[in-house]
């Protein structure tokens, strides 16, 4: 976004291996007649008519998170008008810093459950009191041994959250997991089923003293309240860069609030240290310590610090950092967009 004074705001997410170019497609043919020679002020306008726009393309996936992209951009951009960092442009809940956990514990070839619990291990060696690792691959006596080895190298007191990222279709299947995880106390289990199957969620949720967490892919707060209303989820994973932007992050981030569940955003830790920072029921941002998962980091020009046990809250204006056009220059300019 570019502002007739000069002033640009970015965003950015997203789009999936495959047909990545829908997103930015969306933005182009879709979002951008509506906001070129607007006031980027305006954001609550400027989102209703971008929903209302998109309602035939899609209300979720590829065109909501055009939305996303679009409306981050003009926070930021007001933010940096305004010389603020984004958390405070929004008001702050937090000084200084705010909490983080380390995602990593990946599926790969050759990593035995005591490497696991190495790289895990490594992670509380930089500082962090929570880590994350993956689950529900493998056999449940294989993944106990998993879980067994790290929570073994990290000890009692670091939180341990367990993602299985959609890995069983039915709740008895998902109990016989979670029987044995529990004796390990695990702080979460994120995404148990598909987003859809939102009842199984909820009935995984009242048999298991685990909390389910999940959201990462949901759009809209109407979505959320399902989620809520159900009773499927104590932990809300929204993705700012997914959900319909900072705007629609803020609404869900409120509904929540008013029904005692907490915000633990997915992924973009850039983005989300901000909308931690500046919620009072957000608890984590998520963190990757390298850029083997989140190689996003290869392509912006600051990276955000670690400090106690968690992230130092960002002092430039906006979201702090900008594209590094050099690292940009050897891509696509499609994918990159």
């Amino acid at each position: 976004m570019r502002t007739q004074e000069g002033i640009e705001g970015i965003g950015h997410c997203y789009g999936g291996h495959a047909a990545a170019a829908l997103v930015s497609e969306a933005v182009r043919q879709l979002l951008r007649p509506l906001l070129m020679g607007r006031d980027s002020c305006e954001t609550e306008i400027l989102w209703q008519e971008m929903y209302q726009e998109a309602l035939l393309h899609g209300r979720a996936g590829s065109v909501m998170r055009a939305i996303s992209i679009v409306d981050t951009a003009l926070w930021d951009c007001n933010a940096r008008s305004a010389k603020l960092p984004l958390y405070k442009y929004l008001g702050s809940a937090a000084r200084d810093n705010v909490p983080a956990y380390a995602s990593g514990g990946y599926y790969l070839e050759g990593k035995t459950p005591d490497k696991l619990g190495e790289e895990l291990a490594s992670y509380v060696a930089l500082g962090f009191k929570a880590v994350k690792m993956k689950v529900g691959r493998l056999s449940p006596a294989d993944e106990e041994a998993r879980i067994a080895a790290a929570r073994k190298a990290i000890g009692p007191d670091v939180l341990l959250m367990l993602d299985a990222n959609n890995a069983w279709s039915d709740v008895p299947t998902a109990l016989r997991y979670m029987q044995r995880y529990e004796s390990y106390d695990p702080y979460w289990i994120e995404e148990p089923f598909s987003p859809d199957q939102i009842d199984a969620h909820a009935d995984l949720a009242a048999r298991t003293r685990v909390p389910v967490a999940t959201g990462e892919i949901e759009a809209g707060r109407w979505r959320f309240k399902e989620l809520l209303d159900k009773k499927a989820a104590l932990i809300l994973q929204t993705d700012a860069l997914v959900c319909g932007g900072v705007s629609e992050f803020r609404k869900i981030a409120a509904l929540a609030d008013a029904y005692g569940a907490t915000m633990c955003p997915h992924w973009f830790h850039d983005v989300h240290v901000h909308l931690v920072a500046s919620s009072p029921n957000a608890r984590f941002v998520e963190f990757f310590a390298d850029d083997k998962v989140l190689n996003f980091r290869r392509i912006v020009d600051r990276q955000l610090e670690i400090e106690g046990a968690g992230l130092k809250l960002p002092t430039a204006p906006g979201l702090g950092y900008r594209f590094d056009e050099a690292a940009i220059g050897g891509c696509d300019a499609d994918v990159w967009s």
